[in-house]
Protein backbone atom coordinates (compact mmCIF):
# COMPACT_ATOMS: atom_id res chain seq x y z
CA UNK A 1 0.00 0.00 0.00
CA UNK A 2 1.22 3.36 -0.89
CA UNK A 3 0.15 6.16 1.46
CA UNK A 4 2.26 9.41 2.57
CA UNK A 5 2.87 9.68 5.67
CA UNK A 6 2.63 13.34 5.95
CA UNK A 7 -0.96 12.56 5.93
CA UNK A 8 -0.87 11.03 9.64
CA UNK A 9 -2.86 12.79 12.39
CA UNK A 10 -2.69 11.99 16.04
CA UNK A 11 -5.73 11.22 17.26
CA UNK A 12 -7.30 8.65 19.91
CA UNK A 13 -10.72 5.97 20.03
CA UNK A 14 -11.07 3.07 21.91
CA UNK A 15 -11.33 0.69 18.40
CA UNK A 16 -9.59 -1.86 17.96
CA UNK A 17 -8.22 -2.34 14.36
CA UNK A 18 -10.40 -3.33 11.57
CA UNK A 19 -10.10 -4.11 8.14
CA UNK A 20 -8.12 -1.68 6.20
CA UNK A 21 -6.60 0.09 9.30
CA UNK A 22 -2.93 0.31 9.40
CA UNK A 23 -0.82 -0.86 12.09
CA UNK A 24 2.82 0.12 13.55
CA UNK A 25 4.12 -2.93 14.93
CA UNK A 26 6.91 -2.75 17.12
CA UNK A 27 9.67 -5.75 18.66
CA UNK A 28 11.64 -4.47 21.53
CA UNK A 29 13.04 -1.11 20.87
CA UNK A 30 12.57 -1.44 17.12
CA UNK A 31 10.12 -1.11 14.52
CA UNK A 32 9.12 -4.46 12.19
CA UNK A 33 9.45 -2.84 8.77
CA UNK A 34 7.02 -4.03 5.72
CA UNK A 35 8.64 -4.47 2.07
CA UNK A 36 7.90 -0.57 1.43
CA UNK A 37 6.69 2.08 4.06
CA UNK A 38 6.25 1.76 7.85
CA UNK A 39 3.07 0.39 8.52
CA UNK A 40 1.34 -3.01 7.79
CA UNK A 41 -2.37 -3.37 6.79
CA UNK A 42 -4.36 -5.49 8.92
CA UNK A 43 -5.32 -8.13 6.54
CA UNK A 44 -1.36 -8.65 5.97
CA UNK A 45 0.61 -11.13 6.79
CA UNK A 46 2.08 -10.68 9.79
CA UNK A 47 -1.52 -11.08 11.27
CA UNK A 48 -2.24 -13.93 10.47
CA UNK A 49 -2.28 -15.62 13.30
CA UNK A 50 -4.11 -12.86 14.91
CA UNK A 51 -3.81 -9.24 15.97
CA UNK A 52 -2.80 -8.43 19.36
CA UNK A 53 -3.82 -5.54 21.32
CA UNK A 54 -3.50 -2.39 20.03
CA UNK A 55 -3.44 1.08 20.43
CA UNK A 56 -5.10 4.06 18.43
CA UNK A 57 -2.45 6.60 17.26
CA UNK A 58 -4.79 8.32 14.64
CA UNK A 59 -5.50 7.81 10.81
CA UNK A 60 -3.82 8.14 7.60
CA UNK A 61 -5.97 9.32 4.92
CA UNK A 62 -9.06 6.99 5.27
CA UNK A 63 -7.50 4.44 7.28
CA UNK A 64 -7.04 4.13 11.45
CA UNK A 65 -3.56 4.18 12.52
CA UNK A 66 -2.39 1.68 15.53
CA UNK A 67 0.14 0.70 17.24
CA UNK A 68 0.92 -2.80 18.77
CA UNK A 69 3.79 -4.59 19.73
CA UNK A 70 4.29 -8.32 18.13
CA UNK A 71 6.09 -11.63 19.42
CA UNK A 72 9.26 -13.17 18.69
CA UNK A 73 7.89 -16.06 16.45
CA UNK A 74 5.91 -12.81 14.33
CA UNK A 75 9.08 -10.55 13.97
CA UNK A 76 11.40 -13.77 13.19
CA UNK A 77 12.94 -13.81 9.68
CA UNK A 78 11.50 -9.89 9.00
CA UNK A 79 13.62 -6.26 9.40
CA UNK A 80 13.51 -4.98 12.57
CA UNK A 81 14.96 -1.68 12.46
CA UNK A 82 15.46 0.18 16.00
CA UNK A 83 14.16 2.82 16.92
CA UNK A 84 17.53 5.46 17.27
CA UNK A 85 18.89 4.29 13.91
CA UNK A 86 15.23 4.80 12.06
CA UNK A 87 15.19 8.23 14.19
CA UNK A 88 18.98 8.81 13.72
CA UNK A 89 19.77 7.67 9.98
CA UNK A 90 17.18 7.48 7.92
CA UNK A 91 15.49 10.46 6.01
CA UNK A 92 12.03 8.95 5.03
CA UNK A 93 11.61 7.53 8.63
CA UNK A 94 8.31 9.06 10.22
CA UNK A 95 9.71 11.03 13.07
CA UNK A 96 7.02 11.69 14.58
CA UNK A 97 4.54 8.97 14.06
CA UNK A 98 6.89 6.47 15.25
CA UNK A 99 8.19 9.06 18.05
CA UNK A 100 4.36 8.92 18.90
CA UNK A 101 3.88 5.41 18.57
CA UNK A 102 6.77 4.23 21.02
CA UNK A 103 5.56 6.44 23.60
CA UNK A 104 1.74 5.79 23.93
CA UNK A 105 2.77 1.80 23.66
CA UNK A 106 5.24 2.23 26.65
CA UNK A 107 2.72 4.22 28.41
CA UNK A 108 -0.18 1.70 27.81
CA UNK A 109 2.18 -1.41 28.65
CA UNK A 110 3.21 0.54 31.85
CA UNK A 111 -0.04 0.95 32.98
CA UNK A 112 -2.30 -2.18 32.49
CA UNK A 113 -2.72 -1.62 36.56
CA UNK A 114 -3.20 1.61 38.39
CA UNK A 115 0.19 2.65 40.70
CA UNK A 116 -2.14 3.79 43.64
CA UNK A 117 -4.24 0.29 43.93
CA UNK A 118 -2.57 -2.15 41.96
CA UNK A 119 -6.29 -2.67 40.55
CA UNK A 120 -6.10 -3.51 36.46
CA UNK A 121 -6.99 -0.26 34.65
CA UNK A 122 -9.30 -0.01 31.17
CA UNK A 123 -9.69 3.01 29.05
CA UNK A 124 -11.19 5.94 29.97
CA UNK A 125 -14.42 6.66 28.14
CA UNK A 126 -13.38 10.07 26.29
CA UNK A 127 -9.15 11.02 26.55
CA UNK A 128 -6.09 8.89 26.03
CA UNK A 129 -5.50 7.29 29.77
CA UNK A 130 -5.82 4.79 31.49
CA UNK A 131 -8.56 4.41 34.11
CA UNK A 132 -8.84 2.81 37.48
CA UNK A 133 -12.47 2.43 38.91
CA UNK A 134 -11.59 1.60 42.10
CA UNK A 135 -9.57 4.92 42.42
CA UNK A 136 -11.43 7.32 40.01
CA UNK A 137 -8.44 8.04 38.41
CA UNK A 138 -6.79 8.42 35.20
CA UNK A 139 -3.71 7.59 34.30
CA UNK A 140 -2.12 9.92 31.33
CA UNK A 141 0.99 9.03 28.79
CA UNK A 142 3.72 10.42 31.44
CA UNK A 143 6.34 12.94 29.53
CA UNK A 144 9.82 13.40 31.50
CA UNK A 145 11.00 17.74 30.37
CA UNK A 146 14.06 17.59 29.45
CA UNK A 147 16.21 20.78 28.20
CA UNK A 148 18.96 20.58 25.26
CA UNK A 149 21.14 23.61 24.77
CA UNK A 150 23.58 24.82 21.88
CA UNK A 151 26.34 27.28 23.46
CA UNK A 152 27.51 30.04 21.69
CA UNK A 153 31.80 31.42 22.59
CA UNK A 154 32.33 34.47 20.03
CA UNK A 155 31.88 33.19 16.53
CA UNK A 156 32.10 29.20 17.85
CA UNK A 157 30.30 26.93 19.61
CA UNK A 158 30.24 23.89 21.91
CA UNK A 159 29.79 20.34 20.62
CA UNK A 160 30.17 17.17 23.43
CA UNK A 161 30.56 13.71 22.93
CA UNK A 162 28.77 11.19 24.92
CA UNK A 163 30.70 9.07 26.95
CA UNK A 164 27.51 6.30 26.86
CA UNK A 165 26.67 6.85 23.54
CA UNK A 166 28.86 4.63 20.89
CA UNK A 167 27.82 6.49 17.72
CA UNK A 168 30.37 9.13 16.68
CA UNK A 169 27.86 12.42 16.88
CA UNK A 170 29.32 15.51 18.43
CA UNK A 171 26.03 17.03 19.81
CA UNK A 172 25.07 19.15 22.51
CA UNK A 173 24.45 18.88 26.70
CA UNK A 174 21.20 17.98 27.63
CA UNK A 175 19.48 16.45 30.89
CA UNK A 176 16.30 16.09 32.69
CA UNK A 177 14.74 18.80 34.81
CA UNK A 178 14.07 18.32 38.13
CA UNK A 179 11.68 18.70 40.71
CA UNK A 180 11.53 22.68 41.57
CA UNK A 181 13.32 23.97 38.45
CA UNK A 182 12.30 25.75 35.37
CA UNK A 183 13.55 25.23 32.67
CA UNK A 184 16.58 27.84 32.26
CA UNK A 185 17.65 26.66 35.57
CA UNK A 186 17.84 23.31 34.55
CA UNK A 187 20.03 24.90 31.80
CA UNK A 188 22.22 26.19 33.86
CA UNK A 189 22.92 23.88 36.37
CA UNK A 190 23.11 20.61 33.27
CA UNK A 191 25.61 22.73 31.48
CA UNK A 192 27.48 23.55 35.20
CA UNK A 193 27.71 19.76 35.73
CA UNK A 194 28.79 18.26 32.84
CA UNK A 195 31.22 21.02 31.35
CA UNK A 196 32.19 23.33 34.84
CA UNK A 197 31.00 26.45 32.17
CA UNK A 198 28.45 29.27 32.95
CA UNK A 199 26.18 30.50 30.68
CA UNK A 200 23.48 33.41 30.31
CA UNK A 201 21.37 34.82 28.27
CA UNK A 202 19.24 31.67 27.97
CA UNK A 203 16.69 31.78 25.15
CA UNK A 204 13.82 29.10 24.29
CA UNK A 205 14.55 28.09 20.27
CA UNK A 206 12.37 25.13 19.30
CA UNK A 207 10.93 21.51 20.90
CA UNK A 208 10.74 17.77 19.88
CA UNK A 209 9.12 14.90 21.75
CA UNK A 210 12.45 12.36 22.06
CA UNK A 211 10.75 8.61 22.57
CA UNK A 212 13.72 7.44 25.24
CA UNK A 213 11.67 6.45 26.76
CA UNK A 214 9.21 9.76 26.92
CA UNK A 215 10.93 13.25 26.96
CA UNK A 216 10.04 16.48 25.62
CA UNK A 217 13.58 17.82 24.58
CA UNK A 218 12.92 21.44 25.26
CA UNK A 219 15.62 23.14 22.87
CA UNK A 220 18.00 26.85 23.79
CA UNK A 221 20.47 28.64 22.68
CA UNK A 222 22.99 29.88 25.62
CA UNK A 223 25.98 32.24 25.79
CA UNK A 224 28.90 31.23 27.26
CA UNK A 225 29.43 33.35 30.28
CA UNK A 226 33.05 32.22 32.12
CA UNK A 227 34.66 29.03 33.26
CA UNK A 228 36.46 26.41 31.90
CA UNK A 229 35.96 23.10 29.99
CA UNK A 230 35.89 20.78 32.98
CA UNK A 231 33.97 17.36 31.77
CA UNK A 232 31.76 15.20 33.95
CA UNK A 233 33.68 11.83 32.79
CA UNK A 234 30.39 9.81 33.12
CA UNK A 235 28.82 11.65 30.81
CA UNK A 236 31.10 13.31 28.43
CA UNK A 237 34.26 11.85 26.28
CA UNK A 238 35.10 15.10 24.99
CA UNK A 239 33.80 18.82 24.34
CA UNK A 240 35.42 21.43 22.49
CA UNK A 241 34.57 25.26 20.49
CA UNK A 242 33.94 24.84 16.84
CA UNK A 243 33.68 27.19 14.01
CA UNK A 244 30.32 26.97 12.03
CA UNK A 245 31.10 24.44 9.26
CA UNK A 246 34.17 23.15 10.69
CA UNK A 247 32.62 20.70 12.96
CA UNK A 248 32.90 17.00 13.92
CA UNK A 249 30.08 14.98 12.80
CA UNK A 250 26.91 16.06 14.12
CA UNK A 251 23.38 14.56 14.44
CA UNK A 252 21.12 15.02 11.32
CA UNK A 253 18.39 17.63 11.11
CA UNK A 254 15.77 15.28 11.77
CA UNK A 255 16.75 15.56 15.57
CA UNK A 256 16.59 18.80 17.76
CA UNK A 257 20.11 18.82 18.50
CA UNK A 258 21.11 18.38 14.69
CA UNK A 259 18.71 21.50 14.09
CA UNK A 260 20.07 23.65 17.36
CA UNK A 261 23.51 23.33 15.79
CA UNK A 262 22.38 24.21 11.98
CA UNK A 263 20.43 27.11 13.62
CA UNK A 264 23.57 28.39 15.49
CA UNK A 265 25.92 28.18 12.70
CA UNK A 266 23.89 29.72 10.36
CA UNK A 267 23.44 32.82 13.45
CA UNK A 268 27.10 32.54 13.40
CA UNK A 269 27.88 32.48 9.85
CA UNK A 270 25.41 35.54 9.02
CA UNK A 271 27.46 37.72 11.57
CA UNK A 272 24.49 37.57 13.59
CA UNK A 273 25.14 38.74 17.56
CA UNK A 274 23.32 37.17 20.72
CA UNK A 275 19.87 38.51 21.62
Amino acid sequence: MVVSMSQWKPGWTTAQPAGGDLVLALHGQGIVKPASGWLHEVNGGLFLQGMPEAVSLGSLGECGVFVTEVPEDAAAGREVIPLRDALLMMEDAPAAMLSTGFQVWQWWRDHRYCGRCGEQTGFHAVERAKWCDACGIPWYPRLAPCVIVVIRRGDRLLLAKSSRVKRHFYSLIAGFVEPGESLEEAVKREVKEETGLDVNNIRYHASEPWPFPHQLMVGFFADYAGGELVLQEDELADADWFLPGDTPPVPPQTTISGRLIRAMEKEIAQGGLPL
